[in-house]
């Protein structure tokens, strides 16, 4: 009961620390977990005196922070226009939404997406270790055919891309150019960066995929914004409610995200961000709600399967599972029965993700509430300079000429008037070319 009870407490702590990480811009939960990691020695000596099982304390600590981070890191998303990696996607309909008077709104459904993949990953769990492992051993079939469907994703983005002026021949031609030639560049730019080594000049766990996904999504938006400066109208923080048929289309979303970010998790390499793309390719034409609740709920069960995919395939397939394995002693799940080790980590995932929902909502409802009081025009050059800041922190001076290039080419499809979901290409490009039969 006694460790029972230690979890639990410490599930709420992570819960906290979560909540104001992921209020911080661009900053990725895999950099927390090395963080974390680096000052394990301080945790234990504080947690010693309490428990012998301090690395299990800690280890639901880290669980608690990263899932917490999923539901909070969309505020910084919406209102500044902010992404870190896995919701890069997310802050395109978020922040049109903020720029309608919706931000609330759009926080409010990231969050119901998260919790409604949070409810479903929990009971996908032993599913998931029956299809990959024992006995229906899946996971290398799923692992061969990885370039075909990446294949098919892009294919499907390309053919599903609608002119936005016009419906002649010459319309559909040239927006087809368009998006493929910000998917190629965007993969070629990927295939150049993505093994280039960067430092942070602080000593900070480092990633270039920090610069080069805030510049295709985050800075080319905001850049944009103040070339041709549109108002925030007023937001409107009354709680939304759902009407009957948008909750079967919530629960759809819901589920495709689920599904889609389900998928991704087992393959080395692919990122939320790419299961995004198939989830939203999967869900087709819907409104802008709905495309939140797909890719939250695309975020927030990728964290939650990884968990489930060390103890099933002794794979680590984030920083934060990475974190847990140099941390605790994992064992092989062979039987039906989850691990004990597994279940004790669930609990911090039900725990703070029930209160990350309110708590995800009320924070959204309070910068709703006061974004108004900074011009526009002043928030958008403090997002710029922040971001700017943010990279060189973490990625030097490296980092800051990847944001400039992924800037350059985060604004070709703003300019073309495509998606910008094809600037995914930085990733599904090289990963093709890793899959490519032999």
């Amino acid at each position: 009961m006694t460790d029972l009870i230690l979890i639990i407490l410490l599930s709420i702590t992570g819960l906290l620390v979560g909540c104001i990480t992921g209020l911080i811009p661009g900053l990725h939960v895999n950099t927390i977990s090395m963080l974390l990691l680096s000052s394990v020695n301080v945790f234990i000596m504080l947690l010693n005196w309490l428990t012998e099982k301090s690395l299990l304390l800690i280890g639901v600590f880290i669980v608690s922070v990263s899932i917490t981070h999923t539901f909070v890191n969309i505020i910084p998303a919406t209102f500044l226009g902010a992404p870190d990696e896995d919701e890069s996607l997310s802050v395109l309909p978020a922040h049109k939404m903020l720029l309608n008077g919706q931000g609330y709104e759009a926080v409010v459904f990231s969050a119901l997406g998260s919790f409604g993949a949070l409810l479903i990953g929990v009971l996908l769990i032993i599913p998931i270790k029956i299809i990959l492992s024992e006995p229906l051993n899946f996971y290398e079939t799923i692992n061969e055919n990885m370039f075909w469907v990446l294949l098919a994703v892009v294919l499907l983005m390309l053919g599903t891309e609608k002119p936005k002026h016009g419906k002649k021949l010459k319309n559909y031609i040239q927006t087809l150019f368009a998006a493929t030639l910000t998917v190629l560049l965007s993969g070629v730019f990927g295939l150049i960066i993505l093994d280039l080594p960067v430092n942070s000049p602080f000593s900070l766990p480092s990633s270039i995929l920090f610069p080069a996904l805030a510049g295709l999504f985050g800075m080319s938006t905001q850049i944009h914004s103040l070339r041709f400066p549109t108002p925030i109208q007023k937001q409107n923080i009354e709680d939304p409610h759902l009407k009957p048929s948008e909750r079967k289309k919530s629960f759809v979303s819901i589920l495709t995200g689920t599904l889609a970010g389900s998928f991704v998790s087992i393959i080395p390499g692919v990122t939320p961000a790419t299961g995004t793309i198939i989830a939203l390719t999967a869900r087709g034409e819907t409104d802008t709600k709905q495309v939140i609740i797909t890719l939250s709920a695309v975020n927030t069960i990728n964290a939650i399967l990884t968990l489930a995919l060390l103890f099933t395939l002794h794979k680590t397939r984030s920083g934060v599972i990475v974190t847990l394995s140099n941390l605790l002693p994992v064992e092989e799940w062979t039987g039906f029965a989850p691990p004990i080790l597994l279940i004790h980590l669930l609990i911090p995932i039900i725990v703070a993700g029930s209160l990350a929902y309110p708590l995800t909502c009320f924070l959204g409802k309070k910068v709703a509430k006061h974004i108004n009081l900074i011009p526009y025009n002043i928030l958008v050059k403090t997002t710029i300079v922040a971001l700017a800041a943010l990279t060189f922190i973490f990625t030097g001076l490296t980092g800051l000429a990847v944001l400039l290039v992924a800037t350059t080419i985060g604004l070709l499809p703003i300019t073309f008037g495509v998606r910008r979901s094809h600037c995914m290409g930085i990733l599904i490009l090289p990963l093709m070319l890793h899959f490519l039969p032999t």
